[in-house]
Parts: C-alpha cells; structure tokens; sequence
C-alpha cells in the first residue's frame, strides 16, 4: 500500500528544493487535470511506496488563482496521508498562517522548519518541542539547502501517515466558537469530526466555493447567517478579518513560547541590502543597471564570442584545433555534405539538408550559448530573491501609471517564454487590469526573439553594446506606456488591484537547482528548434526554391519562387516600414509560427549555408538592411502578435473571440505605429527624407502622445469591491 505525502507551503519557503532534495531523479512533471498548473511527483528517495506531490505555493486555504485552487482541493479533496508543512524559520509569523489552516483539515502535519542555517547564523533558537505542542503536530527543524535533518523527516512523515489526523490545539474567542459550534451542528453533523472544524471557519468567512461543494441549500445558508451576522456585531468586523485576526493572536501565543531572538531589535542582512535595492530614489537606476548588465554579457559580450565559436565552428567550417597547420575539424555543414556525396545522394536532397535544415536550424541554434547564459543570469537573479525586489519596484512605478504591479510577475515570465507569461496574468483579480497585461505581456523580448536581437546587433550594428538592452527596455516602455492608453478608455477604466506579495530573504542558490532551471529552460528552446523550425525551414527551402516557370512546376530562381510570389503579395503592407522585400515580408510571417523561425528563414533565403564564416554569413543580410531599417524590422517584430502558441494562449485566457482580436490587432497596430513613426522621423532627422509616409508618422506621434498625456476622461471609477479584504495575507 502506497503513501502519499503533499508538500504545502508559501512561496519562497524552500519547498521546491525540499521536493528535489527528498525524490532525486524520481519525478514526474505534467499538468493538473483540467488546468495548465504544472503537477510535480516523484517517489521518495529509496522508498518507491511512498509518493512526494508538490504542491504550488500558496499563502492560504483561502484561494484566489488556478495555482492555489489547485493546492486546496488536492488537499481537502484528493486527502494525502499525510501534509509536510514548509515554514521559513527567518519568517515563522507568516508561515504559520497556513499552518493553522492546514492542521483543521482533519490529515497529519509534520512542520519542516526550513532554514535552519539561517536562523542558526543569526544566533536565534527555535525550540521544536515547544512548537510541536502548541501547534498539536510534529515539528522537524531542516535545512532543505544543506540536506540537513530531511532523512529524520522523511521518517517522521511516513510514521505519522497512519494516525489518520491531526487535531488543532487553537481555540477562537468564545463568541466565534459559539458560531463555529452552531454551523457544525446545522450543516456539518454528516461529516467525519476531524474535517467539521475546517469546513465550520470557510463557512464562517463565507466562501462560496466550499458552500456549493458542500450543497448547502439557500435555507440552511440563512440560518447560519444569523450566527455569523451575530458574531460580525458583537466583535464590531467583518467575518473573514475576525478569523485572520484570531489566527494572528494565537500565532503570536506560539511564537512567545518556541522562539528566542538574539538580535530582535537589530536589522537583516536582507534588510540592510533592501535599504539601497529598494530605496525611492536608488531602486530604478539599480535595477536597469542590472538589467544592462545581463543583457550586454549575455547578448553582446561574453554571450556574442560563444555563438560566433558556434556558427563559425559547430555550423560553420570547423575548427583548427592545434593551430593553423593542423588537421582542421569540420562543421556540420561540412560533415553532412561529406555523408551527402558518400551516399551519392540526389542534388535535391543535399540542397534540403545543406540549404534548408541546416541553414535554418544552425542559424537558430548557432544562438543557444547566448542564450544559456541569458538564462543563468535570470535563473540566479530569481533563486537569490533580487526578482522578487524587482518586482516590488516596478509596482511602485507601474501604480503611477495606473497599471497593477501584479502584472510584473508575468513580464518576468515572458521573458522566457510569453506562453506561461500570459498564463500568469490569472493572478490580476481585476479583469480589466489581467486584459491589459495579457495584451501587452509579450512586449517583452522572450528567449525566442534573443536569436534576431542577437543577429541585427551583431550584423548590422557591428556588436554595439545598446542594441540588446534597448530592445529589453523598448518592451518595457511599450507595456507602460499602452497600459496608460488603455487605463484611460471606457474599456478599461477601473481601479487598480493591490499588490502584496512575500520578500524572501536574500541567499546564495543552490548550484543544482541554477543548473536545472538553465537546461529546463535551454531543452525547451532546442526541442523546437528540432521540431517547429526544422518544419518550418523545409517548407521555406521548398517554396523558396521551387515554381512556376514556363508553364511547368519544377526548380527555379529563388526570385520566381512560391514564397517570392508570395512574399511580393504583402512585402508592399512593409513597405513604409524600410523593409518592403519580400524575404523581409516573409520572414515576419514565418515569425507568427514561431518567433525562432526569423532567424531560420534568413538563413535559407539570404544563402547563409554559402558562406563561409559567421561574418562573411550576416554580411549578406546587412546588405538587404541599412541601419534604421534593420531596427524599424527588429522593432516590428519584437512588438506584432506573438507566436502562434502564445496566441493560442491569449485565447484561452480572453474567453472570447472578440477579445482575442481585440488583443492581436492592438499588439500588430502599436507594432506598426512604432516602427513606422521610428523609421520615417529617423531618416527625416538622419537624411532630411520628407514625404507623405513622414506626415503620417508625425501625425502619429501626435495622436500617441495627446493618448498617453490626455486626462483621465474615462475616469477610474469606484467599482465598490474592495479586492484587498479578499485575501488573508493582507493581515
């Protein structure tokens, strides 16, 4: 008979490191049923009978996401045998608010007091014992980072499975129990004793969820409201902030009697670095300086001498090892067509290989070191807790401009991958402000577009070192500034959602987990490279070299293609842009299936598989791209509809069609807008150019700006709902 053990806790409590720690290599990633939350399990280590969840982190059994809609019914419905309870030992006050929670559930909880080391270090003592009988369950103290006390839990864990329950020790004031007492008898009395309590508190606070799951009947549901009606005058609040109230009061009795501070009245490391990181005037300027950093390294310097080792090596000529006399290494390119003419292949078929495949593929992949370290740098920032603060600082600026700082988080997510970035904008309670972050979160430059950043950086600016955290910032201003336009329509008019959210300490991250966020997020952009852009550079090669010529199909000059037919179609919607080729035209079509796609379309259709080395390959695409034009194309396509799987998922979050539109059209008309105001005011500045293409744009700009600094005609009215009293974590 198997064991099932469930990991709960807050964010940042260590619970994902916990999990790794506690099931090695034994796990299971996939989804939740019925929602696109990722599902992790794992057997425990040398224990294949007992099976680890872990589930997302949340800061209550009060849930308000997918996320932790997911956690609580896992819990109240699926009921493992037994709970582990993360709790961050340098912050036990607000921890142990779901521990509260958990314990009425009716399941055996063992607390992990995680952080040990760093409580250690500070000279504090937490006694276990103490807390293990105020609390009414074990209490295990760990060190999830340093692998210490996770065996003793473990066994614990399992030992405890089978008591079947936990009983909490907390007792309300005598008029909320009076109330809790009635609803059990009312409603409750069908239930086993251990889950009364729980379900009696959710009632109590009015959750509606739990009263349809139970079936409640509107009879019933009035007779209890006389109790809670009751309880809510006598304590002179409402009913969800008496109970918040009452489980702070009995938290702050269980922290008297387990913990000792030794230097209560002195300030944290964390604190003490918090006061410049996060300090008014200091915060922005050290947050873009970090920001430029990680993209220069990345992209321009360290970033840009790996993938020129890459496209000149792995998918170029090769590589002298010992020196220029020595036997030369061969690349890719070399290497196939080698294979090609041994096996005596058709000329066809080694065009697809050599002109199609690994043209398009290598151009992409060539770009996979720049974008590992790109990834090392977001993994760490995130792991030491400064994304946290990032956060935190971009909501100050973000609620000056009317937007919600919820909608950071999901900018922070895009810039790996805009699919679970738009997914994250479930958070935002406001519908109106999730519409506006799910139309504007891919703004930001995703690890798919680092490819073309990398490449115009390089080909057509010579490496310059703004080019990379230009495009990062551009992303940023184009989410600001389109969350100010549209906060100031009668669409989205309303009042901004709060934003509360947990600051972990800062700490150093565990190498293991940096390594893995790195390959997970790397694997992820090479599988496509093997899958949707290998598809989509056979379909360009094929259409790109095949036609009609004198009244027969067969292969012809590329500027008689399919795709130059086609790309001459539409080149001329480009046109006022700079870029009015077809390849040009076709390239960011192609990008719609997905935005790695660019690079591999240029690299079939501007012959880079002819060339001999990385600089000699770009060359011939800096030719079709004068400076302006290049970044009017680079613009264009780091701000148009995104991929089609990002699409894919704006559509499930909008919930309609005309949503959906609404979103696509806006993301490609503000595209448009920019690039053609930036191309045709640059070459009037640059060239004195004046046309009516110039007039347009100016006027444009006009009508931009009066949208941006116009007053709030639509005014951001009081909607009545007070979206803070709904979450507990504002105690």
């Amino acid at each position: 008979m198997s064991i099932t053990i469930a990991l709960a806790g807050n964010p940042n409590s260590g619970k994902t490191t916990l999990f790794n720690a506690m099931t090695g290599m034994n796990q299971f990633v996939g989804n939740w049923p019925g929602v696109t939350v990722e599902k992790k399990e794992g057997a425990l280590k040398g224990r294949n009978d007992v099976v680890v969840v872990d589930l997302p982190g949340i800061y209550s059994m009060s849930p308000y996401t997918p996320e932790e809609m997911v956690a609580r019914d896992f819990l109240v419905q699926e009921r493992p045998d037994v709970i582990i309870d993360i709790v961050d030992g340098t912050n036990i006050e607000r921890n142990l608010y779901l521990t509260t929670q958990l314990t009425e559930i009716g399941i055996p909880v063992v607390v992990a007091v995680n952080m040990m080391d760093a409580v250690d270090k500070r000279g504090d003592e937490i006694n276990a014992e103490n807390m293990s009988k105020a609390l009414g369950c074990k209490v295990v103290k760990i060190s999830a980072l340093k692998g210490e006390g996770l065996v003793e839990l473990a066994k614990t864990a399992v030992e405890i499975a089978s008591f079947g329950k936990t009983s909490p020790q907390h007792i309300f004031r005598g008029t909320v129990e009076h109330a809790l007492a009635h609803i059990e008898e009312a409603v409750l009395h069908d239930l086993p004793d251990e889950r009364q309590r729980w379900y009696a508190i959710k009632l109590f606070e009015r959750d509606g969820k739990v009263a349809a799951k139970l079936g409640v009947d509107g009879a019933r549901l009035a007779h209890i409201e006389q109790d809670i009606r009751a309880c809510e005058a006598e304590m002179d609040d409402d009913s969800e902030s008496i109970i918040t109230c009452e489980r702070y009061s009995y938290i702050e009795s269980v922290i008297s009697r387990c913990r000792v501070l030794k230097h209560a009245n002195e300030m944290s490391l964390s604190d003490k670095i918090d006061l410049v990181v996060t300090n008014r005037v200091l915060a922005l300027p050290i947050f873009v300086a970090i920001m430029f950093v990680v993209y220069y390294v990345s992209i321009t310097s360290v970033g840009a001498l790996a993938t020129d080792w890459a496209n000149d090596g792995v998918f170029g000529e090769g590589w002298n090892l010992f020196g220029a006399e020595s036997l030369p290494v061969p690349g890719v390119p070399e290497l196939a067509e080698r294979f090609l003419n041994f096996m005596d292949c058709a000329p066809w078929l080694r065009s697809l290989v050599t002109d199609g495949i690994i043209a398009g593929v290598g151009a992409v992949l060539g770009f996979v070191p720049q974008m590992f370290i790109l990834f090392f740098f977001l993994a760490f920032l995130e792991a030491c807790g400064y994304m946290a603060r990032a956060a935190f600082i971009m909501d100050r600026i973000f609620r000056r401009f009317g937007l919600s700082g919820r909608s950071f988080i999901p900018l922070l997510i895009s810039s790996g991958c805009g699919v679970p970035g738009i997914m994250a904008s479930r958070t935002i309670k406001s519908d109106r402000d999730r519409k506006i972050t799910v139309m504007t979160t891919t703004f930001i430059p995703c690890s798919a577009k680092l490819p073309i950043i990398a490449l115009i950086a390089g080909a057509i600016f010579g490496g310059a070192w703004w080019v990379a955290p230009s495009a990062y910032f551009v992303g940023i201003a184009a989410v600001v500034c389109s969350g100010v336009i549209l906060k100031k329509t009668r669409l989205f008019a309303g009042d901004v959602s709060p934003f509360v959210m947990e600051l972990p300490a800062y700490h150093w991250p565990v190498p293991r987990n940096i390594a893995l966020s790195v390959w997970e997020r790397g694997w992820s952009f090479i599988k496509r490279a093997g899958t949707i852009i290998m598809l989509a550079s056979i379909f360009v090669w094929f259409t790109s070299n095949y036609g009609w010529s004198d009244g027969s199909f067969g292969q012809v000059d590329m500027s008689e293609s399919i795709l130059a037919v086609l790309g001459s179609s539409v080149a001329w919607i480009f046109a006022p842009l700079g870029w009015g080729s077809w390849q040009a035209a076709v390239t960011t079509l192609t990008g719609l299936i997905a935005k790695e796609n660019l690079v591999g379309t240029m690299g079939v259709l501007f012959g880079v598989a002819d060339e001999e080395n990385s600089a000699a390959m770009w060359s011939v695409f800096a030719a079709h791209f004068p400076a302006l034009s290049a970044y009017s194309f680079l613009l264009f396509n780091m701000l148009c509809a995104p991929c089609f799987a990002a699409m894919g998922a704006i559509r499930r979050e909008m919930m309609t069609a005309k949503w959906f539109w609404i979103a696509v059209l806006y993301q490609c008309g503000f595209a448009y807008a920019v690039s053609l105001c930036f191309y045709r005011i640059g070459m009037f500045i640059s060239s004195g150019v004046f046309g009516i293409w110039t007039i347009v744009a100016a006027a444009l700009l006009v009508m931009f700006l009066w949208l941006l600094f116009r007053s709030d005609s639509g005014g951001s009215k009081k909607t009545g709902w007070n979206a803070s009293a709904a979450s507990p974590i504002n105690g």
